[in-house]
C-alpha cells in the first residue's frame, strides 16, 4: 500500500486522523487545482489526465466516493495518493498538506505504544515551502527599507504601485551576505534545508550565504498558491551576475514545469478557455493589472512541453473543448524566432494558437506604460493564428521578385502548411500560400503533399491497454455487481457477498471479488477511499488492481440512485449466467452417461441438474426487469 511510508522520522500519524482527513478532503477541490474538472454525469467529473498525454479527457473523479481513477493510463486512487503522484510528495507529506487543507492537527506517535504528539518535526516539502513563506516575508519587509530605493524605482517606472507590488509579494534581497540565512536559521530551519531550498548556498570558508544579494525578487508559486522559488532582476551596474537569477532545479522548484503568475491565472485560464503566454514577470503583472488576467509566463527557460502539459489540463484542451493559446514576442528577430519555436510545439495543443505583437515592437509592460490598460487588451485582442504569422516570417525572409527566391521560399513554407493540425484547413492554406508567392496553385499543392509524406509520424500513440472485461452479457453483469460492491458496499454488501467468486467466468473479475473477500467482504465496509484502497491491495493481479480503480469511479448503469431491488436483480443476473452454464455442461454431461450401467452416476446427475433448473428458474423471475 503507499501508506507504507507513514513511518518517518517524525512519527506514524495516528490512522483516526489519516481517516478524518479523508473524510473532509474534498478531492475534486484538491485535483482542480491541477486540472480542470468539468462534468461527467452521474455525479463525476471529468479532465485531461495529469500523468499521461492525452487529447481525449479519460481521467475521472468520483467526488461521492472521494477517488479518481484513469482510463488512459490505469492511475488511480483517493486525494493522498494524487498529491503523493502530481507533486512527489511521501505520504506523510501528502497527509500534512490535505491536513492542513482542511483544519485538521494531526496527531503522531513513536510506535504503536507511544503517547500521541501533536507537534511533529515536517516532512520535507513542508519545511521547504515552510522556508520560502518566511523567505517571502523577510524579502517582502526589506522592499521598503532605504536600500531598497533602487527597486521601488524599477517598479514605479514600470508602473507598478505599492499595491501591485504587495499583490504579487514583490522583495528585496539586502546588501550584506547572509542577512536571510540567519534569519532563517534563528526561526529553526536547518542549514541543509536551506541550501536543499535554494535560498542559501555554501561559501568557499564553508559557512552560508544567501543566493540572492542586492535585486528585486519576485516569489514564484505553484499551482496551490505555495511559494516555491525566486525570479531575481539585476538593479545595480557593478552586479557582474545575468539581468534575471532564478532559483536553482529543488525538489519543489522544476523550471520545466514552472508557469509564473499561474495560481493567480488558473481560474480565469479554466473559465475564459484561453491563455496568453508572455515573456516576463513584469509583463504578467501588467496584463493582470491590465484586465488579461490569463496572463502567464515562464521561468528562466524556454516555453515547452511541460508547460504544455499544465496549461492543457487547466484549459481542458480536447478534441471537443478546444481552448486558445496566444503567445506574445517582441517584433525583433529573438521574439520571431521564439514564435517559430512555438509553432514547432503547435502540434501538442488540441486548441487553435495565436500570436499577439505589439506595432510598436512593445512587450505589455512597456505598452500598458506608453498607452494604457486598453492598449494591451487590445493587443491580445487582435492576435492573429500562429501558422499565418510563421508563414508571413519565412516567405518574409526570400526575395519574391525572382524564381530562385519564389521556389526556395515555397519549400521553406510548405512543411508548415503541411504541419496544420486541422486537415479541413490545409487546402485553404496552400491556395493562400500560392497567392502570396504569385505561383500557380499545382507546385505549390505537390510541395505540401511531399512535405506531408517526408514528415515525421510525431509521437505513437500510447498502445491501447486491454479491455479489463469483454463485451458480452455475462461481462457486463459482472463488472455492474464488482461496482456495487466498490461503491454502494452498505446497500449491496450482504447480497453481494453472498454470491462466490467462483461465478465469476472472466478471470480478472474473478480476482477482484476475491480481493474483496479477503479485505473483509463488502457487507463489513463503510466505503469511501479507505474501501478502495483495501481491496486494491489485497489485489494480487495487477490487471484487477487497475480494474479496481477504474470500476470505483466508472458510473453504474442506472439513472438515479441504486436500491435494493436494483442490487438484487444484478446479482441474480450474475447467477444465472453461471447457472444456465453448469445447466448447459450438466446436460451434455447427463447426454453421455448410459443410465443403465452407471444408473447411479445417472441420478445424481439428473438431480443436480434438476436443482439447477428449479435454482435457474427462481433467479429469472428475480433477474426479471432489466439493467
Amino acid at each position: 500500500m503507499y501508506a507504507e511510508g507513514v513511518a518517518e522520522m517524525a512519527g506514524r500519524i495516528r490512522d483516526e486522523d489519516i481517516a478524518l482527513v479523508r473524510e473532509r478532503t474534498s478531492i475534486g477541490e484538491v485535483i482542480s487545482d491541477t486540472v480542470t474538472l468539468k462534468s461527467a454525469g452521474g455525479g463525476n467529473l471529468k479532465g485531461l489526465c495529469p500523468f499521461h498525454d492525452e487529447k481525449s479527457p479519460s481521467f475521472n473523479v468520483s467526488p461521492v466516493r472521494n477517488v479518481w481513477y484513469c482510463f488512459g493510463c490505469g492511475a488511480g486512487g483517493d486525494a493522498i495518493k494524487f498529491l503523493m503522484d502530481a507533486e512527489h510528495l511521501s505520504f506523510v507529506e501528502s497527509v500534512e498538506r490535505l491536513a492542513a487543507r482542511v483544519g485538521i492537527q494531526l496527531r503522531y506517535v513513536e510506535n504503536d505504544n507511544a503517547t500521541p504528539r501533536a507537534r511533529p518535526q515536517q516532512g520535507q516539502r513542508q519545511r521547504l515551502v515552510a522556508a520560502h513563506a518566511a523567505a517571502v516575508e523577510f524579502y517582502r519587509a526589506q522592499l521598503s527599507t532605504a536600500g531598497a530605493r533602487p527597486a521601488r524605482e524599477f517598479l514605479a517606472q514600470r508602473g507598478f504601485d505599492r499595491a501591485a507590488a504587495e499583490r504579487y509579494g514583490c522583495g528585496f534581497a539586502p546588501e550584506g551576505w547572509d542577512l536571510l540565512t540567519r534569519h532563517l536559521r534563528q526561526q529553526g530551519f536547518t542549514h541543509d534545508e536551506l541550501v536543499t531550498a535554494g535560498l542559501s548556498r555554501p561559501a568557499r570558508s564553508g559557512s552560508l550565504i544567501d543566493r540572492f544579494r542586492r535585486r528585486l525578487l519576485w516569489p514564484i508559486r505553484d499551482l496551490t498558491g505555495d511559494v516555491i522559488g525566486f525570479g531575481a532582476r539585476k538593479l545595480f551596474d557593478d552586479d557582474d551576475g545575468p539581468k534575471y537569477l532564478n532559483t536553482p532545479e529543488t525538489p519543489l522548484y522544476k523550471k520545466s514545469h514552472v508557469l509564473y503568475g499561474i495560481d493567480q491565472a488558473k481560474r480565469e485560464i479554466a473559465k475564459q478557455g484561453k491563455v496568453v503566454v508572455v515573456e516576463g514577470y513584469t509583463d504578467v503583472m501588467a496584463c493582470h493589472l491590465a484586465g488579461v488576467s490569463t496572463a502567464v509566463a515562464t521561468c528562466g527557460t524556454a516555453f515547452g512541453t511541460d508547460h504544455i502539459g499544465v496549461l492543457r489540463r487547466l484549459l481542458m484542451d480536447t478534441d471537443a473543448v478546444a481552448g486558445e493559446i496566444i503567445f506574445t514576442f517582441d517584433g525583433d528577430a529573438a521574439g520571431q524566432k521564439a514564435a517559430l519555436r512555438a509553432f514547432e510545439d503547435d502540434q501538442r495543443f488540441v486548441g487553435r494558437t495565436f500570436i499577439a505583437v505589439s506595432p510598436d515592437n512593445m512587450d505589455p509592460c512597456e505598452l500598458r506604460l506608453a498607452k494604457g490598460d486598453l492598449a494591451v487588451r487590445d493587443l491580445v485582442a487582435r492576435r492573429e493564428p500562429l501558422v499565418d504569422f510563421a508563414l508571413r516570417h519565412v516567405i518574409n525572409r526570400y526575395d519574391l521578385d525572382t524564381v530562385d527566391g519564389r521556389v526556395e521560399a515555397m519549400r521553406r513554407a510548405a512543411p508548415l502548411v503541411a504541419k496544420i493540425k486541422d486537415r479541413e484547413k490545409r487546402p485553404e492554406y496552400v491556395r493562400k500560400l500560392a497567392g502570396d508567392l504569385g505561383m500557380e496553385i499545382e507546385p505549390v499543392q505537390r510541395a505540401v503533399q511531399t512535405a506531408g509524406n517526408g514528415q515525421p509520424t510525431g509521437q505513437r500513440s500510447a498502445p491501447a491497454r486491454p479491455a479489463p472485461a469483454a463485451d458480452s452479457p455475462q461481462s457486463m453483469v459482472e463488472r455492474e455487481a464488482l461496482k456495487l460492491a466498490l461503491q454502494e458496499p452498505v446497500l449491496a454488501g450482504p447480497m453481494f457477498d453472498a454470491v462466490e467468486s467462483a461465478e465469476y467466468r472472466h478471470p480478472v473479475h474473478a480476482a477482484v471479488r476475491a480481493a474483496i473477500a479477503a479485505a473483509g467482504g463488502a457487507a463489513a465496509a463503510t466505503g469511501g477511499a479507505v474501501w478502495i484502497e483495501q481491496v486494491r491491495d489485497a489485489c494480487d493481479d495487477l490487471a484487477a488492481r487497475a480494474l479496481v480503480g477504474e470500476l470505483a469511479v466508472e458510473p453504474l448503469r442506472i439513472d438515479g440512485e441504486p436500491d435494493p431491488r436494483y442490487v438484487s436483480v444484478t446479482v441474480a443476473r450474475l447467477q444465472w449466467g453461471s447457472v444456465t452454464s453448469r445447466i448447459k455442461d450438466l446436460k451434455s454431461r447427463v447426454q453421455r452417461i448410459n443410465p443403465v450401467s452407471n444408473k447411479d452416476e445417472y441420478f445424481a446427475l439428473f438431480g443436480e441438474l434438476l436443482s439447477l433448473e428449479q435454482h435457474a428458474r427462481a433467479l429469472r423471475e428475480q433477474a426479471a426487469g432489466g439493467l
